[in-house]
């Protein structure tokens, strides 16, 4: 029999343009392959995109197909060869959202060629929660449409919500309520991305983002990216307020089957050789070593940079730190000596007390290290989860999208975090740095507590993943609940 004719379905899945929830996407299509081989995934975006995910793809996943949405850049005054959002400006990332729902009539046409071929429509297509339109186009065409939301259930609360609501807009208090949240529970101001603290309903950011979010809250159910046991509180405030099923499937972290390097996983090239990282980790004491990284979207600014590099030598704590030039120059132009303080880079090599990795490092290869103790982080969501399973305390400092909400998490809810400041906006000391990072790196003390608490949410991340115990975990009962239902048995 051939291939195609075993195949029970076609699943359709199409992520929103930047490397936070590309990666995500294709993760879960391997873990949608590992429940089940008999259906056929097609992951589709533009064709930049396309070319991206081909080299994060490995061998073992392979049998994923890649189809390109074609997409007019110009039409919504984005430079050449911009596809995605790692390139852009910040004042520029709202138009990528807008050039988004200018994917509709490509979707369109490519579920109405595979109906045509197949003789039925898609079981479902995924589409990402800033892709709300993608509802219509499923209801349009006869399937079903489902959420995936790449961030935590707390975070995507939150942001959903701030966004449905803009609650600052009703109070002059820098604190105000979330609907959604328990009437005691309060949010600051400071904890909100400039365009979201600006927005008024009728700017270029709120005429994209409620409208979306109202959308993908009229599909059939969400998949997010996260265990069932480590966010109770979130995901209970989630399916409260969406009413609609929620399948807790995660941690979808990259592949680290063997043979799968850093370039494999994330489609990027390290600034360092893995062979000299892991020598480099290989010398050190057990948790001596503090992580420092702000994602692949963000940096902080040029005073910030300096401030971190000062605290950082006067704590004498061993560091690797994956740096790019400050908020306002190129990220991805050529790092400038004058941004750190004079010799600041040569003492730490001389001394072996600091690794400075340009562009891009190994971070799950850092973070799984017995000697990484603590991650200074963006609070990214793919990088707390990363974190998280390893069992490493995180010290925060968020800079965009839901990530203030994903650090009052860690640090109101689990108890593994300490804030050390937010945005690019904030000033900070060098005093201010080397006190934290000797709270969460001490041996005793909150340390300490903050180490069992990460190794704790460590295991049950692990147990959700489990096949072989006496039940399965989590979060593989919510992919198999998944599959059921969009077979409808």
């Amino acid at each position: 029999m051939a291939e195609s004719a075993k195949k029970k379905g076609h699943i359709v899945m199409i992520p929103f343009m930047a490397h936070g929830h590309l990666i995500p996407f294709l993760a879960l299509a391997r873990k949608i392959q590992e429940t089940t081989t008999t259906f056929t995934i097609t992951i589709a975006t533009t064709p930049l995109n396309i070319q991206h995910l081909k080299s994060a793809i490995s061998t073992t996943i392979s049998s994923i197909n890649l189809v390109e949405l074609p997409f007019n850049h110009s039409q919504y005054g984005l430079p050449p060869n911009i596809e995605n959002t790692e390139k852009l400006p910040l004042t520029d990332i709202i138009k990528l959202f807008h050039a988004s729902t200018s994917l509709d009539a490509p979707l369109s046409s490519l579920i109405s060629k595979i109906t045509e071929q197949e003789g039925h429509p898609p079981l479902c297509i995924i589409s990402d929660v800033f892709l709300g339109w993608v509802t219509n186009v499923a209801k349009s065409l006869g399937t079903r449409n489902i959420t995936f939301t790449t961030c935590g259930a707390y975070g995507t609360m939150a942001y959903i919500s701030i966004w449905s609501n803009l609650p600052h807009r009703k109070t002059d208090s820098d604190e105000f309520w979330v609907p959604g949240f328990p009437k005691n529970y309060r949010f600051h101001r400071t904890q909100m991305h400039r365009f979201l603290r600006e927005a008024d309903g009728t700017d270029s950011w709120s005429k994209f983002f409620p409208p979306q979010i109202a959308l993908s809250m009229k599909s059939d159910g969400w998949i997010c990216n996260t265990v069932e046991e480590i966010e109770t509180f979130g995901l209970q405030l989630l399916r409260n307020y969406i009413q609609l099923p929620v399948w807790c499937v995660g941690p979808l972290l990259p592949s680290t089957t063997k043979g799968s390097n850093s370039k494999h996983r994330a489609g990027k090239e390290s600034g360092i050789a893995l062979e000299d990282c892991i020598e480099w980790l290989d010398l050190k004491e057990e948790n001596s070593v503090l992580y420092i990284s702000f994602g692949s979207q963000n940096t902080i600014s040029s005073s910030q940079m300096m401030a971190l590099a000062e605290g950082l030598e006067e704590s004498e704590k061993l560091f690797i730190w994956v740096i790019r030039p400050p908020f306002g120059f190129d990220m991805h132009g050529e790092f400038k000596a004058e941004w750190l303080p004079e010799g600041f880079e040569e003492r730490m090599k001389h001394s072996k007390r600091g690794l400075l990795v340009h562009k891009w490092g190994p971070q799950l290869e850092i973070l799984s290290h017995k000697s990484t103790g603590a991650f200074l982080s963006h609070c990214g969501w793919n990088s707390v989860l990363e974190s998280l399973s390893n069992g490493v305390p995180i010290i925060g400092w968020p800079l965009a999208a839901e990530q203030a909400y994903n650090a009052k998490m860690l640090v109101e809810e689990m108890g593994m975090s300490v804030e050390l400041t937010r945005t690019v906006e904030s000033l900070i000391s060098k005093e201010d740095v080397k006190r934290v990072i000797e709270i969460v790196m001490d041996k005793e003390g909150k340390g300490k507590e903050m180490k069992e608490k990460a190794n704790e949410i460590a295991v049950h991340m692990r147990k959700a993943t489990l096949e072989k115990c006496e039940e399965k975990g989590s979060s593989l009962r919510a992919m198999d609940d998944f599959v059921r239902t969009i077979l409808q048995i």
